[in-house]
């Protein structure tokens, strides 16, 4: 083999020798220990000039910090995240678009900072979070223009 092409496959070996790309996340299971369900409405407006979407909410939330949260219009899933072991995931739409990584979450998905604006009101940079009662909330990305509100049933 030519010295070019051995190093040229070396480089490869190592390069995908060192790459571990996430696996998609298995799907949530709320009914073991720990887990925290909430069910409510949102209205979402995903950038500006957007229209709005109105639909169902659902948070599930552990005590690790793990989380799903779905935002749907009966009977289609529109937004879907997920946080577990250290990993996340997004979804758009029925599979249409999604991303996976490891490690903290993309910090302009809205759907990644309500957990933590809902525990503690610690939201990532150019976002806003803001109670209006007790179960209503608004999330806005002043860069984006996306917005998150909505309440959930007590």
């Amino acid at each position: 083999m030519s010295r070019p092409l051995h190093s040229l496959t070396a480089l490869v070996l190592i390069f995908c020798a060192g790459c571990h790309t996430a696996k998609p996340l298995p799907p949530a299971d709320f009914s073991a220990p720990g887990w925290r369900v909430q069910q409510g409405q949102a209205v979402w407006k995903s950038l500006t000039g957007r229209p709005e979407l109105a639909g169902d909410l659902l948070l599930a939330t552990n005590r690790n910090g793990d989380f799903l949260i779905q935002f749907s219009k009966m009977p289609f899933p529109l937004a879907t995240a997920q946080v577990a072991g250290g990993q996340w995931q997004i979804e758009f739409g029925a599979d249409q678009y999604s991303w996976h990584g490891r490690g903290t979450p993309p910090n302009r998905f809205a759907w990644f900072q309500l957990p933590g604006a809902l525990r503690d009101a610690k939201v990532g940079d150019s976002w806003q979070f803001t109670r209006v009662e007790t179960n209503s909330w608004r999330l806005e990305n002043s860069r984006t223009g996306e917005a998150l509100e909505g309440e959930f049933f007590p």
